[in-house]
């Protein structure tokens, strides 16, 4: 049986780039996201620059089937899946009041229930071999208070960090590791997907991280078996201080650090 690492949202971003850096290791990767094009390019690249084997499944993880669809693909071609990598996500980018709860439903689905779903569905083969590594792409906003923009998001996050400590605790002894990656401001075409684009552009300079690095920060953490991956030295120290800082003074600092994400909260 060939051994695979799985990445969800593989198509771009910090997704494409966990790919990239898997595959340099020897991983051979299977690939998924919604784009069947962008998946058969991606997979051909991959392939001829790493020397390993890639393979793509095309799905909407807003799909209830989803989860299950990816895995009944694994399981008809025999891969066996050590790595698994639950990284799609987005953000909805009317207020909370604006968007239809089938809107909430499917982000919840993306970030949150497919999530639970496909660990679920693979950690049992991971049991089964004794050994597995998970990686749930998280965010800095898991530690932060909520925001006044994308009210869904932090809280999913938080949740996700929540749900991978849970499964360590459950599975450590088994030989699984879950590491949950919180990267912060991150150059991608997230924002703009997300529609807050312009507070991205009003970040300073020095908090923007290539996907390339996250990336990498990521596998080598999860490879480790850490539980939770904070990349760079940047954004360690902020989430040590929005941990420990009183809140006006967080208050004062949000302008500077997360333009428009907090001023409508102080109106």
């Amino acid at each position: 049986m060939k051994k695979f690492a799985l990445v969800t949202g593989a198509s771009s971003g910090i997704g494409l780039q966990i790919c990239h850096s898997l595959a340099k290791r020897g991983y051979n990767i299977i690939l998924t996201s919604r784009s069947e094009n962008k998946l058969k390019t991606i997979s051909e690249e991959i392939n001829s620059k790493h020397g390993v084997e890639t393979t793509y499944f095309p799905c909407d993880l807003a799909d209830k089937q989803g989860p299950q669809s990816i895995y009944n693909f694994c399981e008809s071609k025999n891969y066996q899946v050590d790595v698994l990598v639950n990284n799609a996500g987005y953000a909805l980018p009317d207020t909370f009041e604006k968007n239809s709860v089938e809107d909430e439903e499917n982000c919840i689905r993306v970030l949150g229930t497919s999530v639970i779903s496909l660990t679920k569905l693979f950690v049992r083969d991971m049991i089964k071999n004794n050994h597995g590594k998970i990686m749930i792409v998280s965010s800095v906003a898991a530690f932060a208070p909520p925001a006044a923009i994308q009210v869904m998001y932090g809280p999913l996050k938080t949740f996700m960090n929540r749900f991978s400590e849970a499964l360590n605790i459950n599975y450590n002894s088994k030989g699984i590791t879950s590491t949950a990656l919180c990267p912060g401001y991150t150059v991608t075409n997230f924002h703009t997907a997300s529609g807050v684009q312009d507070e991205m552009d009003s970040v300073p300079k020095l908090l923007k991280k290539s996907a390339f690095r996250i990336a990498e920060e990521g596998v080598e953490g999860m490879l480790k078996g850490k539980k939770i991956v904070v990349p760079t030295k940047t954004w360690k120290i902020i989430v040590f201080l929005i941990k420990i800082v009183p809140q006006f003074i967080f208050d004062f600092l949000s302008g500077i650090l997360a333009p428009g994400r907090y001023e409508e909260l102080k109106n």
